[in-house]
């Protein structure tokens, strides 16, 4: 006769197996199992099943978590790669789509078209310099936008930007506008009612848009590859990884730059605690001067320029 204590631990190992293939989880699962049987001696055992079941699952298909995303069209990134993509860089990755930029000063009808044409969440905004060179100055965001767009209060009858007093520009508008709500989609444009008096007016964009979002040369790897062949020189790139480290959601790829106003090292990044509590100073430079004035007056006098020469964050 079977004893009993063998169906209970034939019923354990099977529900861990059952939730190891479908939710492809080991190491989280086998805790769990542990902790909830209060036995060290089935480790093992669980340890096994677990992996078993996992390298069958895998053998088939995704997990139970990577498919329902692929069904409901979640873009979501795996952790590996593929191996075509190793070689490619981020301008193929852009193909050849068109970009929709905003200028810095455009027209309301410019922006209601630009929202109704295409579906995308984010838009460079440019402006143009005194010598007529193109500048990024920033993205802004499709929920921004059409938070510009139903309050009016924005609206100038001018296309010049708004700020060329020199003066801050007044809030008019409360931080919780620009968050959308958890239950909700949000607004669309096509809930935006406006006239043709409205439509006509402009809109300044810079003080509503993200003055540093992420840019990559147009030259950068698309993956970290741990393989590059020696007469290739393509750079370790990270343009995949910053997608899935840092949850990035638009990447701006700009022409390599030939011009380097700088170089930032990690003893740069560190603070140090000043006397004063309002002045807060970057390290490196603060020990920098520390060598000068240590080494003024010698015949070697001269020391290296700090790498942020003069950045203090007040």
């Amino acid at each position: 006769m079977v004893p009993a204590s063998l169906f209970t631990l034939y019923a354990l190992l099977g529900a861990a197996s059952f939730l190891g293939g479908s939710m492809r989880m080991t190491v989280s699962l086998c805790v769990i199992m542990v902790e909830i049987t209060n036995n060290l001696k089935l480790l093992p055992l669980i340890m096994l099943v677990l992996l078993i079941s996992k390298a069958v699952g895998d053998a088939f298909n995704e997990g139970l978590y990577e498919e329902q995303a692929r069904l409901r069209g979640i873009p979501l990134l795996e952790s590996r790669p593929k191996y075509e993509m190793r070689k490619m860089q981020a301008k193929e990755a852009c193909g050849n789509q068109k970009v929709v930029y905003f200028p810095r000063v455009i027209k309301v009808a410019d922006v209601v078209s630009s929202l109704k044409s295409n579906n995308h969440n984010g838009f460079p905004v440019i402006d143009h310099t005194r010598s007529g060179e193109t500048l990024v100055i920033g993205l802004v965001l499709r929920s921004h936008l059409l938070v510009l767009l139903q309050s009016k209060v924005d609206f100038q009858h001018s296309p010049l930007p708004c700020d060329t007093g020199g003066g801050s520009l007044p809030i008019r508008h409360n931080f919780s506008e620009f968050v959308k709500p958890a239950s909700s989609k949000g607004i669309s444009i096509h809930d935006i009612h406006l006239g043709p008096d409205d439509l006509e007016m402009y809109i300044d964009l810079a003080p509503f848009v993200n003055r540093s979002p992420y840019i990559v040369p147009e030259d950068m790897s698309l993956t970290k590859g741990l393989y590059v062949p020696s007469e290739e020189m393509i750079p370790f790139a990270q343009v995949y990884n910053l997608f899935r480290q840092l949850g990035l959601r638009h990447i701006f790829v700009v022409p390599r730059a030939s011009r380097v106003i700088g170089m930032i090292t990690r003893k740069d990044l560190l603070i140090e605690e000043t006397e004063d509590p309002a002045t807060v100073e970057l390290q490196s430079t603060s020990v920098r001067d520390r060598l000068h004035n240590r080494r003024h007056g010698t015949r070697n006098g001269e020391v290296e320029t700090p790498l942020l020469n003069g950045l203090l964050a007040q």
